[in-house]
């Protein structure tokens, strides 16, 4: 299903907003894929149905795996929706100095995002990925 315009404009601001201030922070990256192996790393990326709506409109990638232990979207070291992945995936840095910090502006961005559910009137709801998942594909997300 496409995202609708709006959503997606909107989403587009906040992210914009959110790559700013994480930049400011400063995380290192070390390009090592860890962010997106969940289990082996003992994280859990959550999503909202706002993200998901843009993130999963594409469908996932041929022979994706759904399962709490990383996520189907990772190809090697490489996230294959780097540009429509959720407010999780980028603010999450592996960088210990940054984890106060990531957490703060976790909060705030997750509010932003219900703010704007609120906003458009559109139903709340946050889940870990796998479960996202599995909802969209039977259709009761």
């Amino acid at each position: 299903m496409p995202c609708d315009a709006t959503l997606r404009s909107e989403l587009e601001r906040i992210y914009s907003d959110l790559e700013r201030d994480v930049a400011q922070a400063g995380p290192v990256c070390e390009l090592s894929g860890r962010c997106c192996r969940f289990e082996e790393y003992g994280h859990t990326l959550f999503v909202s149905n706002l993200e998901a709506e843009l993130f999963l409109e594409d469908g996932l990638p041929e022979g994706a795996v759904i399962d709490r232990a990383g996520c189907p979207f990772q190809r090697g070291k490489l996230c294959t929706a780097r540009e429509k992945r959720p407010l999780g995936c980028r603010v999450y840095f592996c960088d210990p100095s940054y984890q106060q910090r990531a957490a703060e502006l976790s909060e705030r961005y997750v509010a932003r995002l219900k703010t704007l559910a609120d906003r458009l009137n559109l139903p709340w709801r946050y889940a870990p990925l796998p479960v996202v998942l599995e909802r969209n594909r039977s259709s009761n997300w």
